[in-house]
């Protein structure tokens, strides 16, 4: 299990492993580590969404299982819930200072998560992703949690901090639900976007802050 304050060791290990299976000529510019990978690999440190469209389904789901388990103590929604808000900033040094801010019961645990994802993208060409399909799933969900929890949609889009925290921790179990792909499908797309899409199937205006 990952330390916090691992995350950005074993991130830095993985860039130098994959710097140093470059040719020497393919490390003298970024145009040329672009031309050797197809793509540059510095960019998944600071581009969360690019880091998401190349990690395979099953990393996918693992972040998004121990994000599900974090947000069932309401102490530690305090500080997973703001990365599902629209504007959230999603880089691997914002994973990193939500790992270091959890408690040590979840920490190492989505440390470890995030660790992996960041390796297997490195590893990985750009995943199939089906966007107009995991929007439907995410309206899908979101219509079934509003069925069966009172409160879903006033929660998600009220002004309440852990009213919110709660509206996403009741869509995430109902996904949990769902088969892995659709499931990883879904996860990918709120990891990258947040909940705005969601708040707008409900007629409102997607937030832009916790």
């Amino acid at each position: 299990m990952f330390h916090p304050m691992t995350l950005a060791a074993v991130v830095s290990v993985a860039t130098l492993i994959a710097t140093s299976l470059m040719p020497v000529r393919a490390q003298q510019s970024p145009a040329a580590a672009v031309e050797q990978w197809g793509f540059d690999p510095s960019a998944l440190v600071a581009d969360g969404h690019e880091l998401l469209l190349r990690a395979p389904d099953p990393a996918i789901d693992q972040l998004f299982q121990v994000a599900r388990t974090t947000l069932s103590d309401p102490r530690e929604a305090e500080v997973l819930c703001p990365l599902f808000d629209p504007a959230a900033e999603r880089s691997l040094a914002t994973f990193n200072q939500v790992a270091n801010r959890l408690g040590p019961e979840h920490s190492g645990r989505f440390a470890g998560a995030v660790a992996n994802l960041f390796v297997v993208a490195m590893q990985s060409p750009r995943q199939p992703f089906d966007e107009a399909s995991a929007r439907q799933g995410l309206k899908s969900a979101g219509v079934r949690a509003a069925m069966l929890n009172d409160g879903f949609v006033a929660g998600l889009n009220g002004s309440d901090h852990q009213a919110r925290c709660r509206s996403i921790r009741w869509l995430l179990d109902d996904l949990h639900a769902q088969p892995l792909a659709k499931r990883a499908a879904v996860a990918r797309l709120l990891l990258a976007e947040g909940l705005g899409h969601l708040t707008i199937a409900f007629g409102t205006t997607p937030r832009s802050g916790g």
